[in-house]
Parts: C-alpha cells; structure tokens; sequence
C-alpha cells in the first residue's frame, strides 16, 4: 500500500510539472527615470528591478529594461509583443512618467522632447492603448500595472504650442476600460498624481503591488484590494490606486500547494511552485544582508523574495532601521551617477579599471562590511562573482558579477559597517581560535592594500548583532 502511495504521488507530481509547463507567462517590466529634456525620477529603475525580480520568481518570461529611449522601448515591445502571443499570462509594467493628452494615455521613453501636441501623435510618446492591443491582444488573461501617474512634465508647452490652446492635457494619467480577460491598474485615479515614494526606495504603489500579487494562494482581485488598502494607509490616504477589471474566472500569480492524497485526483497549480533549490538561494540572500543597516539592501530581499520564510525579521528591522538614528537611513543612492544604474558591466570592463590584487582584497574587503561576505583572497572566483551580483541586485545595477568603473566608484563611496575580515592570500599554518560573539561587533579597520582610494580606512560599526547571531551558525 505504501509503495502504491508513492507511485500515485510521483503521478501527480508529473502531471503537476507538466501543468506548470503549459502554464506560459510573459512580463513586460520597464522603469524609466533618467529623463534628459525634464526632472530625472530616481525610482523608477529601481521599482522596475523589483518587480522583475518578483514576477521571475513565479515563473514568468520578463522583458526587462530601464532608462529606456524610444527605439529602445520600441525594441523591447516588439520582442514582448512575440512572445506574449498565445501566452496564459502576459503582465505590462511600466514605472515613470506618463502624460494623457485629449483622453488617450502615452508612456515617456528617456529621450522624449515633447513640445507640442503634434509631438506626441507622430510617435514622441509611446501610446498606451495602442501598444496594449498590439502585444498582448491574444494572451489569456492581461494585467497592466501603470505606476506612471506623475505630473506632465511637458504640459506647460503642449498647450502653449497648441493651434487651439484648447487641446486637453491631464495632470495624470487618463481613465482607461479594460477589454475581456484584462486587469488594468494605476497608481492613483483617473486625473490625479502618484507618490514617487522615498528616493532609493519603491514608490508606494510597487512597494505594495510587489507584497501583494504574489502571495501564495490569493487571487488577483484580492490581492489588488489589499495593494489599494495598503498604499491608502501608507500615504496616509493621500494616494488611493485605481483600477478596471474584466477578468473572468479567477486568476492566481502563485496558488497555494494542494495536498495529495493517493485517491483523489490531481490539480494542476496555476503558477509554478518554487523549486526547493530556491530556499537555499534565499537563505543565502538572507545571510548576506540579516546584519545591515541599510534599508536597500533588506528591500532587496522583501523585492526577490515577498513570501520569504525571513519576511517578519527583514521588516522588524526595517522598522528598527528607520526608528533608530537618521544616520542609519543614509540613501546610498544619493550623488551616485545614473549612468551606473543602467551600464552594464562585463570582464572587459573590469579589466579595463585595472585592479591588481591588493585592490581586488579592498574590493572583497568592502563586500563583507557592507553584509556581502566573501573570502579576501585578491582572486575574483566564482565565489566572488556570486556576492558581486547579489550586491549589484541589492543596489539596482545590472547584475553581472563583473565591475565596471562607475560601479568601482560607487562602492569605494559606500561608507562601510565593518567586521573582522580573513585574508585567504596569506593563511596561517593553524587559525586562531574565532573571538567570542560580542567581540567581533567591535569595529575594524583595515590598511591600504591597493592604494589611492580604494585604500581609504573603513568606519562604522557592525549593526545588528543580536539578530545576526541567531543565524550566524
């Protein structure tokens, strides 16, 4: 009977896999925020990296970008549109500034230079309903996320320009009704402008959406009730998300595990459940940020992980961060150049910075005091890369596990929290024994091993021990 148990379970288990793999998903995540003709939004990018990182990790396809130009937001929604065809799912997300002119709704690439009406018609802005019917026309079910409900940046000229002085330029975006099978969302209501939230954080409504949709086993509609809730309480109902749906049947982004039984029938899930290879990856991503004091970097965990089993600790000290002292809520985002967030960054590169090996310790040195711990060894192993990214990911660059000179400049800006780091380039033949706990916190500094200003002296103290030490084994 036992044997026969399992051979049912491993039935439905087969069937769930392959349930999952039918299930197609395909998302199109955008944040621009590095405009050059109007005001730059530093959370868009941002926001847009998030919510990348949340629909990847219950199964979706994403078409990613950030700071896009026309042509490039062109390109992108050309291959979106390809591979949204037929799809069960597709999602459109878009972060950034948004204009509605005579009632219709236009999304702003980077390089827009809108002085007229006629400018955004032939093609300047990027047109909402058009772009929506062209890409995701013959999906299943469509949900659109618009956190683009911004003041006009290029109002004031539309309608000086305007033949008439009669053409109707919103301060928001425009109302929007969704065709069969569709969710549409917006930030705030029709007309009216959205919070872009703290600088080097989510806008309220990412921040919200990113907690909400894929909560395991609750439907698309509840979730957007509590993503209206939560935004409403956050800016202290300065901001209430609006929305149309024709949804029909209910839709799930992550649906609960059913239990199976040996004779009962097998239900395929409607999202992919995580792989068990993924709780070691977020452990991993626990670790290397349980200790530190920088917002960012535990908003990066709550980003790739919403459901996290370490949610309740990331978001207690969140909240210890930002009822301690203002120095522990330094923006780390502030002065850093925006091409940083946007530039890739490859061997050629790295190379091209010209590190030699005592730079390359500074560099892992500076790694582990920011939380990020690596062995400081001079080598870049794969170990190293591995940290690289996941610091990239916590601070909004292109994860590639590689450096380049804007991001090298970015991490020597980064003042640094430090602990007692071992240099594997020149081990003793025995180790010491490890110094107690309490004895560790107290801070360090380390030496110039590379010179000029990587070799700056590290300051700060280690943050959070006590929580620190519970996971420290």
């Amino acid at each position: 009977m036992r044997t026969l148990t399992i051979i049912v379970s491993l039935m439905c288990m087969a069937l769930s896999v392959s349930a999952a793999k039918a299930d197609r998903r395909v998302a199109f995540v955008v944040g621009n925020g590095a405009y050059k003709n109007v005001a730059q939004l530093p959370n868009p990018p941002i926001d847009a990296k998030a919510m990348a990182s949340t629909l990847r990790n219950v199964g979706f396809e994403v078409i990613e970008g950030s700071n896009l130009t026309r042509d490039q937001m062109t390109e992108k929604l050309l291959d979106f549109g390809r591979k949204a065809q037929g799809s069960d799912i597709a999602v459109f997300y878009y972060a950034g500034h948004g204009i509605a002119v005579s009632g219709t709704n236009y999304l702003l690439p980077v390089d827009a230079d809108i002085k007229s009406e006629m400018d955004v018609k032939l093609g300047a802005a990027i047109n909402v309903d058009l772009t929506l019917d062209q890409t995701m026309g013959d999906a299943k079910v469509k949900l659109v996320f618009l956190d683009a409900c911004r003041d006009n940046p290029f109002a004031a000229k539309i309608k000086s320009n305007s033949a008439t002085r009669s053409v109707n330029v919103g301060s928001g975006l425009a109302e929007m009704k969704s065709g069969e099978g569709t969710l549409i969302a917006f930030a705030t209501g029709p007309g009216q402008t959205a919070l872009d939230g703290q600088e080097g954080n989510n806008s309220p409504f990412t921040r919200a959406l990113i907690d909400n949709i894929t909560k395991p086993g609750v439907e698309i509609q509840q979730a957007m009730t509590s993503v209206r809730a939560q935004v409403n309480e956050e800016t202290h109902k300065g901001q209430l998300p609006w929305g149309h749906t024709n949804l029909i049947g209910a839709v799930y982004l992550n649906q609960a595990p059913t239990t199976q039984v040996a004779n009962a029938a097998p239900t395929a899930t409607a999202a992919p459940a995580a792989a068990a290879g993924n709780s070691e990856a977020e452990v991993e991503f626990w670790r290397s940020v349980k200790e530190s004091n920088k917002p960012e970097e535990l908003n990066a965990y709550l980003s790739a992980y919403p459901n996290g089993q370490f949610k309740p600790l990331a978001m207690a000290r969140l909240a210890a961060i930002q009822n301690g002292p203002s120095t522990t809520t330094r923006n780390l985002n502030a002065g850093v150049d925006p091409a940083t967030f946007t530039d890739d960054a490859t061997q050629l590169t790295e190379d091209q910075i010209g590190l030699d090996k005592g730079q390359r310790r500074d560099v892992q040195r500076r790694l582990t005091g920011l939380g990020f711990d690596t062995k400081v060894t001079g080598v870049f192993n794969d170990e190293t890369r591995s940290v690289l990214k996941r610091w990239q990911a916590a601070r909004g660059y292109p994860s590639t596990g590689f450096l380049n000179k804007l991001q090298h400049k970015a991490l020597l800006s980064e003042i640094v929290a430090t602990t007692t780091v071992s240099d594997d380039s020149a081990k003793p033949a025995r180790r010491a024994a490890p110094a107690p706990a309490q004895a560790q916190s107290a801070p360090v500094q380390h030496r110039n091993s590379g010179g000029g200003d990587a070799g700056a002296a590290f300051v700060g103290g280690v943050v959070g021990g006590m929580m620190g030490g519970m996971f420290r084994r």
